[in-house]
């Protein structure tokens, strides 16, 4: 059984916030089919509607799924924004979320995407995290337990938030530690020539 990681995409969003992790969950997979095993994810690119969606900077992504036509997946991962209060706005993108993380064993944000978790309800009572320029302006939300600072990432279970940008592949690789183990995840830190630790802590 592969772990099927959907990764919500919507205009604005920021690049590397869903590049990188797709391209650890990608890495650990490729060395795993090395070993002659099969691969442990499935990566999925999607945006509500199907339709083309532009990065912040205007890189546009194409022959993207429909996310409206996925009805389960293992793992949601959502990218952060720059334009937060755009994102939060948007009732359909939000709903998503809440429909996806329903399904999903875990749901995990990059950066500001946390404010989206929190706008759909999945950080109440949860501890989380998200870019350190943005760690008050979280807390003050009203839609999050606790916010923690100067961490990669937090893990609560179901719900995972990480920090800012770089900080989606290391969350990337505690997610690869925690469904296929801790030396897969640094042979993929490894293949990626990246310093990594299962020690969220910065």
């Amino acid at each position: 059984m592969t772990t099927r990681t959907l990764i919500l995409l919507y205009d604005g969003f920021d690049l590397i916030d869903a590049g990188g992790p797709y391209e650890v969950l990608l890495t650990a997979s490729r060395l795993l089919q090395r070993d002659g095993l099969a691969p442990e994810f499935e990566v999925v690119l999607a945006t509500p509607g199907g339709g083309d969606v532009t990065a912040f900077g205007g890189m546009t992504l194409t022959q993207l799924e429909d996310s409206d036509r996925i009805e389960a997946c293992d793992v949601l991962l959502v990218p952060g924004t720059i334009d937060v209060a755009c994102a939060v706005g948007d009732g359909a993108l939000i709903e998503t979320v809440v429909r996806l993380s329903r399904t999903a064993a875990m749901t995990t944000s990059v950066c500001t995407g946390a404010f989206l978790l929190a706008r759909a309800g999945l950080l109440d009572g949860a501890a989380a995290t998200t870019h350190w320029e943005d760690l008050s302006d979280l807390a003050a939300c009203g839609e999050v337990g606790s916010v923690v600072g100067d961490v990669r990432w937090v893990d609560s279970g179901a719900v995972l938030t990480s920090g800012g940008l770089t900080s989606g592949m290391h969350l990337a690789l505690h997610l690869v530690a925690r469904i296929s183990g801790t030396d897969l995840a640094m042979r993929t830190a490894r293949q990626l020539d990246m310093d990594w630790s299962p020690d969220p802590a910065r």
